[in-house]
């Protein structure tokens, strides 16, 4: 490989997967629906201290995503990748500090390959491109934990004071997690080393709180001096409290659940996955990787004893993964390894055929995959196909690192991902509810939602829209699996499971 070119790649990756086609699929609800929807609602309503959704106040996220987003819509309109740009240059930033870490670290291949599989592995692929905090909280717990190394390693203030900085805007973005995973993975590794003198330090340190306090606390003064108890009852409590102390929206799993999920959080990368962990006896005598093991320790322990439980939680304790897996880019030889990432295609490929094959219970997703023969034509599975095809051919006849053969590969699955398979099972699940909101839009009156919760209709419907049954008159979005039997309406407009409908007087 020219070397001009491997130097650039770790820059041009990260901008190659994570930002062509945001927008080619609908926004997912609920979550990216919620979280665009309360974005738009803060520009209309001018309230930037405050986010509302569907006129309701919500609490279930600081504001600095919203912020990001608001400027985002501000500057390109009300799209469906403005709502999704600054969640993918945040993950773009996270593969950047990931590979430069890795780099400073170890050597300049561990500093490609960390790159390579953050951008690469499944995970961040998925959570870099939705409209959501948690890209930009990774990135920011990536910044802090990797200065306060560097703080530990160099002894100088000015990487304890960035972490500290990183730490309150991570404040501002989902809340005590952000202190809470730095915090336990110092404490943890001071406790292992008997090293206290870096965390002492830090703690002394008045210049790096009056930069953690003077970032988070204005904003959570002003949440507090705006909605009082209900702020605390419905962030801290519901949203931190109750989250990790039960079930919240049915979010549970057995406490084995993320032992499940972190590798599949890495597909394509478990063959390195598994020599990490093989070699974890020997890493604890060193005292970085013993901090890389210590921080997604904690991360995977502490979420599986947390009562909700979802997959992006697995994410925080990735990014050490990353550079633990780079540091063996040179343990495996064996082509074979490559086979993670021609199943992670196969199943790709399966998808359409699955969709048909599994009877689905719930009527309402029925409808919508019942759209599957108009959405995809026969043989529309021709680009896995051929990704199938290119990365055999690269693994068994290309000369190179067997790491270097799955990159290749794994870039292949993440532009599948990208540009087929998101779009197609987005234009499932969420192309009638956007196509809806635009009819309805165009007809220039009130709607409600019905017995349905879809905060994206809200979005593309630029309104907002109330949670209730319609009165006589009044249209209304809802499901075709739950519309009442007896009720008087006229039908508007459906498309599989999505009915826009009029209540008769």
């Amino acid at each position: 490989m020219n070397q001009h070119l491997a130097r650039l790649l770790p820059l041009l990756l990260p901008l190659l997967l994570l930002l062509p086609n945001l927008g080619g699929t609908p926004l997912f609800d609920v979550d990216e629906g919620a979280f665009s929807e309360a974005t738009r609602e803060m520009l209309v309503k001018g309230d930037y201290l405050s986010t509302w959704l569907n006129g309701n106040p919500r609490f279930d996220k600081p504001i600095l995503i919203y912020w990001l987003q608001a400027i985002s819509v501000s500057l390109f309109g009300v799209v469906d990748w403005a709502f999704r740009l600054p969640s993918a240059l945040a993950a773009v930033f996270w593969c950047y500090a990931v590979s430069r870490f890795a780099r400073e670290f170890f050597d300049d291949d561990a500093g490609k390959l960390a790159g390579i599989v953050a951008v690469t592995c499944l995970g961040v692929q998925l959570i870099g491109r939705a409209a959501t905090a948690d890209a930009l909280l990774n990135l920011l717990l990536t910044l802090a934990l990797t200065d306060i190394w560097r703080h530990i390693v160099h002894g100088k203030p000015w990487a304890s004071r960035r972490a500290f900085l990183w730490i309150g805007l991570g404040f501002l973005t989902k809340g005590p997690i952000a202190l809470l995973v730095p915090g336990a993975t110092v404490l943890l590794w001071c406790l292992t080393s008997r090293r206290w003198a870096p965390l002492g330090k830090a703690l002394k340190d008045p210049l790096s709180w009056l930069l953690l306090i003077g970032t988070a606390l204005p904003w959570y003064v002003a949440a507090y001096a705006i909605h009082g108890q209900a702020f605390i009852d419905g962030f801290f409590l519901k949203h931190n409290v109750q989250r990790f102390s039960g079930t919240l929206e049915g979010h549970g799993g057995s406490v084995f659940y993320y032992l499940l999920i972190v590798p599949l959080m890495l597909l394509p990368w478990l063959p390195w996955l598994g020599k990490a962990l093989a070699g974890i006896r020997g890493d604890w005598q060193n005292p970085l990787k013993r901090f890389l093991w210590l921080w997604s320790g904690f991360v995977i322990i502490f979420f599986s004893l947390s009562g909700t439980k979802l997959p992006h939680y697995a994410l925080y304790g990735c990014t050490p993964l990353f550079i633990l897996i780079a540091c063996r880019h040179s343990a495996i030889r064996s082509p074979l390894a490559g086979v993670p990432v021609l199943i992670l295609l196969g199943l790709y490929a399966a998808v359409p055929l699955l969709l048909q094959s599994f009877p689905i219970r719930d009527a309402f997703y029925a409808a919508q995959v019942a759209r599957l023969g108009e959405v995809q034509p026969l043989g529309g599975v021709w680009p896995v196909l051929l990704a199938i095809g290119v990365t055999t051919a690269v693994l068994l006849a290309w000369r190179a690192p067997v790491w270097q053969r799955v990159a290749v590969g794994a870039l292949l699955a993440n532009l599948v991902m990208s540009f087929w398979l998101a779009p197609l099972l987005g234009e499932l699940a969420q192309g009638p509810i956007k196509r809806t909101a635009e009819v309805a839009r165009s007809m220039n009156e009130p709607v409600v939602q019905w017995q349905s919760r879809w905060p994206s209709f809200s979005v593309y419907l630029q309104a907002e829209t109330e949670l209730r049954d319609p009165k006589p008159g009044e249209l209304a979005v809802t499901r075709s699996d739950r519309l009442p039997p007896a009720a008087d309406v006229e039908i508007l407009r459906k498309e599989g499971g999505v009915l826009l409908v009029r209540r008769n007087p």
